[in-house]
């Protein structure tokens, strides 16, 4: 029986490997959609021109923010970084990245107020407050049309393995998982609405269900909410790390910040 045992044991090894092979399998490169090519073209043509985008008001409000001295420093964001069209170009493409400092990836809100806490001795923007989103949102347009390139290397990789992680886990009373719905059955019908792949490519965003500008932390609430499981406080490390592995899955993908959805 244990000369069974051990003959066995480094096939199953290697099934057990090709199904967390299989688990994981990314949509190739070639095949990966952003949610804008779903849309009606009324919702493309919102999103296509910046006069009727409705999230370019707050992208307005981020550049008066942008110069606003803040905080007992009484520094604005460009006292130090200057011209935002130039310095900030290719930024939001790049996070979630990593910071030495706290010894793990910050999203692009996390950096906004990291800067505020230790440059402008200013005190933290909530999540989802209309400031954080603003400057968040004018970050982001000047990556727009730039290819998403999150690093991944020796720092980052085990971050984006557990982001990786909590996509494939099964969560909540209904037990589905991020990769159920977005690499599964994208494409398929869901009450009427067709799954997209959920790609983050224009985050914040502006989505007409909302009404309103909302970040990826946002939309990955109502996921969850949607699984029936328990969602994460803003700001957990358990978003950023999603975060960063949706970012790496969409790499190469264009930045469409401030994106419209429906």
């Amino acid at each position: 029986m244990e000369k069974r045992l051990r003959l066995v044991a480094p096939a199953l090894a290697i099934v057990l490997a090709a199904i967390a092979s299989l688990a994981f399998a990314e949509i190739p490169l070639s095949q990966r959609r952003s949610g804008y090519e779903q849309m009606s073209r009324e919702v493309k043509a919102m999103q296509d021109d910046d006069t009727s985008n409705p999230a370019s008001l707050s992208v307005l409000d981020g550049e008066a923010l942008w110069t606003r001295r803040e905080g007992s420093a009484q520094k604005s964001c460009a006292d130090c970084h200057h011209d935002a069209e130039t310095s900030m170009r290719g930024v939001s493409a790049r996070y979630p990245a990593f910071d030495a400092a706290k010894r793990r990836p910050l999203d692009i809100e996390q950096r906004i107020n990291l800067c505020r806490t230790e440059k402008q001795q200013a005190t933290p923007l909530p999540f989802e407050s209309r400031d954080l989103l603003a400057l968040t949102a004018y970050l982001g347009k000047q990556s727009r049309g730039m290819p998403i390139a999150v690093i991944s290397d020796d720092d980052t990789k085990p971050f984006i393995e557990a982001g990786r992680q909590i996509y494939a886990r099964r969560q909540g009373q209904l037990n589905l998982s991020c990769q159920n719905c977005h690499d599964d059955n994208a494409g398929q019908k869901l009450a009427g609405v067709e799954l997209p792949q959920g790609h983050p490519t224009g985050y914040p965003l502006y989505r007409l269900e909302w009404q309103s500008l909302g970040s990826l932390q946002r939309r990955l609430r109502n996921c969850l909410f949607g699984m029936r499981a328990e969602p994460y406080a803003y700001g957990a490390d358990e978003y950023v790390d999603l975060e960063l592995f949706l970012m790496w899955r969409a790499r190469g993908m264009t930045v469409e910040t401030p994106a419209v959805r429906p």
